[in-house]
């Protein structure tokens, strides 16, 4: 049996769509700052990237997971001479710190700190003339905060420096329509205690070469027998009049299913978009469906969703050696 033709994709495709030219996408985040001499070697046994031979200016991305390699935040790390800075994007920073205090013993070098808020700018648009290179980092000159390629990461009471105070902040329902279509994933649909980072298609953040590490023998396994379950996915959702699709048919947490009501996945985020444009959201869509364009959603006969790779979506990596598919 066919996907359902209700709805069918009469509106323009949603996902050309970009932010307004100088504008910004601000973001809460928290702070964590550890020091001493073995902060590199702890971060490095404790979250998904290589850093323990990481230099003093550079910047990485990782992610924070449990010791069977589930998703517990998403992090960038800020390396410096003493120490580092843990930048929790998206997820519970609490609950990072807390499993960071667990592990640390007497002997370890280390002073970890609170959590504190903060707030990560991002330019969006044409990029600004002083944009560091990608990966690298510094403070800021003459004001509280750190510049990030071109972004700007600020405690949270800090004043926004003019170049920012002058860009438009995006609104609530275009920030998350810019996550979205990225395919950047936040707690709780996409990061929790279910998911691992390569189902979320967060490949370079996570390292297979650089020895033990907390879920490091799990991720091994996943890459050398191809065994990464589901990947997630972008879906687009139309229907006119939109009010014909029932409630709750594309809510998160809503199961996916193809024509032979086969279960295919499951939504993770989901927003309606303004006037008639419909929904679009993520989905984590399970290995026999992933070449599949449109899967449904909701009781029969289902709402009809069109499915895409997002924008941000790295491949996992397959095969001996852990190498991503061209």
């Amino acid at each position: 049996m066919a996907p359902s033709p209700n709805p069918t994709p009469t509106a323009a495709d949603p996902w050309p769509w970009r932010p307004p030219e100088g504008s910004r996408w601000s973001r809460p985040v928290g702070l964590l700052r550890l020091d001493g001499p073995d902060t590199l070697r702890v971060l490095h046994g404790q979250t998904s990237q290589a850093l323990e031979g990481a230099r003093p200016g550079q910047w990485l991305g990782t992610c924070c997971i449990s010791p069977t390699a589930r998703l517990r935040a998403l992090a960038e790390v800020l390396v410096d001479d003493a120490g580092a800075w843990l930048v929790i994007v998206d997820g519970d920073a609490a609950a990072v710190r807390t499993a960071l205090d667990r592990v640390l013993f007497p002997a370890d070098k280390v002073r970890l700190g609170p959590v504190t808020a903060a707030v990560l700018h991002q330019p969006l648009g044409a990029p600004e003339p002083e944009a560091l290179p990608g990966g690298s980092w510094a403070p800021l000159e003459g004001s509280p905060g750190w510049q990030l390629g071109d972004a700007l990461l600020l405690p949270a009471e800090a004043p926004l420096p003019p170049v920012l105070a002058a860009r438009r902040p995006l609104e609530p329902q275009e920030a998350e329509r810019w996550r979205i279509q990225q395919g950047l994933p936040a707690a709780p649909g996409e990061i929790n205690e279910e998911i691992n980072p390569f189902e979320l298609g967060l490949a370079e953040r996570v390292s297979l070469s650089k020895g033990c590490y907390v879920g490091q023998e799990t991720l091994a396994k996943l890459a050398t027998y191809d065994g990464v379950k589901q990947q997630l996915r972008r879906w687009w959702a139309t229907a006119v009049p939109v009010e014909a699709v029932p409630e709750g048919a594309v809510a998160a947490g809503t199961p996916l299913q193809d024509g032979a009501g086969g279960r295919a996945g499951l939504i993770t985020s989901s927003l309606e978009l303004p006037g008639d444009g419909g929904w679009i959201g993520l989905a984590l869509v399970r290995k026999a469906w992933l070449q599949e364009s449109q899967l449904l959603s909701g009781a029969a006969p289902g709402v009809a969703l069109h499915l895409s790779v997002p924008e941000a979506f790295q491949s996992p990596p397959v095969g001996p050696g852990g190498k991503a598919p061209s």
